[in-house]
Protein backbone atom coordinates (compact mmCIF):
# COMPACT_ATOMS: atom_id res chain seq x y z
CA UNK A 1 0.00 0.00 0.00
CA UNK A 2 1.88 2.98 -1.37
CA UNK A 3 0.76 6.34 -0.01
CA UNK A 4 1.90 9.87 -0.83
CA UNK A 5 0.30 12.55 1.32
CA UNK A 6 0.68 16.24 0.49
CA UNK A 7 0.18 19.01 3.03
CA UNK A 8 0.87 22.72 3.46
CA UNK A 9 -1.42 24.19 0.84
CA UNK A 10 -3.66 27.15 1.51
CA UNK A 11 -4.54 30.74 0.64
CA UNK A 12 -1.70 33.27 0.42
CA UNK A 13 -1.30 36.82 -0.87
CA UNK A 14 0.76 37.61 -3.98
CA UNK A 15 4.43 37.85 -3.03
CA UNK A 16 3.94 35.52 -0.09
CA UNK A 17 5.52 32.15 0.66
CA UNK A 18 4.31 28.64 1.28
CA UNK A 19 6.02 25.31 2.00
CA UNK A 20 4.49 22.09 0.71
CA UNK A 21 5.37 18.69 2.16
CA UNK A 22 4.85 15.18 0.80
CA UNK A 23 5.27 12.25 3.16
CA UNK A 24 5.73 8.84 1.51
CA UNK A 25 5.09 5.36 2.82
CA UNK A 26 5.12 1.89 1.27
CA UNK A 27 8.22 2.57 -0.86
CA UNK A 28 11.95 2.62 -0.30
CA UNK A 29 11.95 6.39 -0.46
CA UNK A 30 15.66 6.93 -1.06
CA UNK A 31 15.54 4.90 -4.30
CA UNK A 32 12.82 7.05 -5.91
CA UNK A 33 13.01 10.25 -7.87
CA UNK A 34 10.46 12.72 -6.49
CA UNK A 35 8.56 15.48 -8.21
CA UNK A 36 5.93 18.17 -7.81
CA UNK A 37 3.29 18.75 -10.48
CA UNK A 38 0.40 21.20 -10.59
CA UNK A 39 -2.90 21.54 -12.41
CA UNK A 40 -4.77 24.82 -12.71
CA UNK A 41 -8.47 25.01 -13.64
CA UNK A 42 -8.95 24.34 -17.35
CA UNK A 43 -5.29 23.47 -17.89
CA UNK A 44 -3.19 20.32 -18.22
CA UNK A 45 -1.07 18.97 -15.39
CA UNK A 46 2.49 20.25 -15.65
CA UNK A 47 5.83 19.49 -14.04
CA UNK A 48 6.90 22.09 -11.48
CA UNK A 49 10.08 20.60 -10.01
CA UNK A 50 11.82 17.27 -9.60
CA UNK A 51 14.69 15.86 -7.59
CA UNK A 52 16.57 12.64 -8.32
CA UNK A 53 17.74 10.05 -5.83
CA UNK A 54 21.18 11.64 -6.16
CA UNK A 55 19.90 15.13 -5.37
CA UNK A 56 19.94 16.71 -8.83
CA UNK A 57 17.09 19.18 -9.37
CA UNK A 58 15.14 20.51 -12.32
CA UNK A 59 12.51 23.27 -12.47
CA UNK A 60 9.92 24.59 -14.85
CA UNK A 61 11.02 27.93 -16.32
CA UNK A 62 7.97 29.61 -14.78
CA UNK A 63 9.10 28.85 -11.21
CA UNK A 64 12.89 28.89 -11.55
CA UNK A 65 14.45 31.16 -8.96
CA UNK A 66 11.28 31.24 -6.85
CA UNK A 67 10.67 27.59 -5.89
CA UNK A 68 13.07 25.12 -4.28
CA UNK A 69 12.58 21.36 -4.10
CA UNK A 70 14.39 19.32 -1.45
CA UNK A 71 14.18 15.91 0.17
CA UNK A 72 14.85 14.41 3.58
CA UNK A 73 15.36 10.67 3.16
CA UNK A 74 15.42 10.10 6.93
CA UNK A 75 11.86 11.46 7.09
CA UNK A 76 10.66 9.98 3.77
CA UNK A 77 9.56 13.47 2.82
CA UNK A 78 9.97 15.80 -0.14
CA UNK A 79 9.38 19.56 0.16
CA UNK A 80 8.56 22.43 -2.15
CA UNK A 81 9.46 25.88 -0.83
CA UNK A 82 7.45 28.45 -2.78
CA UNK A 83 8.49 32.12 -2.59
CA UNK A 84 7.35 35.26 -4.40
CA UNK A 85 4.06 33.59 -5.23
CA UNK A 86 1.98 34.88 -8.13
CA UNK A 87 -1.73 34.47 -8.91
CA UNK A 88 -0.77 32.24 -11.84
CA UNK A 89 0.73 29.77 -9.34
CA UNK A 90 -2.81 28.95 -8.20
CA UNK A 91 -3.39 25.23 -8.77
CA UNK A 92 -3.72 21.85 -7.14
CA UNK A 93 -0.20 20.61 -6.43
CA UNK A 94 0.55 16.88 -6.65
CA UNK A 95 3.45 14.82 -5.34
CA UNK A 96 4.95 12.10 -7.56
CA UNK A 97 7.35 9.23 -6.86
CA UNK A 98 9.11 7.43 -9.72
CA UNK A 99 11.47 4.46 -9.58
CA UNK A 100 14.23 3.92 -12.12
CA UNK A 101 12.94 4.21 -15.66
CA UNK A 102 9.23 4.25 -14.73
CA UNK A 103 7.19 6.69 -16.79
CA UNK A 104 4.42 7.47 -14.28
CA UNK A 105 5.03 6.10 -10.78
CA UNK A 106 2.83 6.95 -7.79
CA UNK A 107 0.74 10.05 -7.06
CA UNK A 108 -0.58 11.84 -4.00
CA UNK A 109 -4.09 13.22 -3.62
CA UNK A 110 -3.08 16.84 -4.16
CA UNK A 111 -3.17 20.01 -2.10
CA UNK A 112 -4.78 23.30 -3.14
CA UNK A 113 -2.65 26.43 -3.41
CA UNK A 114 -4.50 29.70 -3.99
CA UNK A 115 -2.64 32.99 -4.49
CA UNK A 116 -5.00 35.95 -4.25
CA UNK A 117 -5.38 39.33 -2.58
Amino acid sequence: QVQLRESGGGLVQPGGSLRLSCAASGIIFSTYAMGWYRQAPGKQRELVAQITRGGSTNYADSVKGRFTISRDNAKNTVYLQMNSLKPEDTAVYYCNARFGTQISGYWGQGTQVTVSS
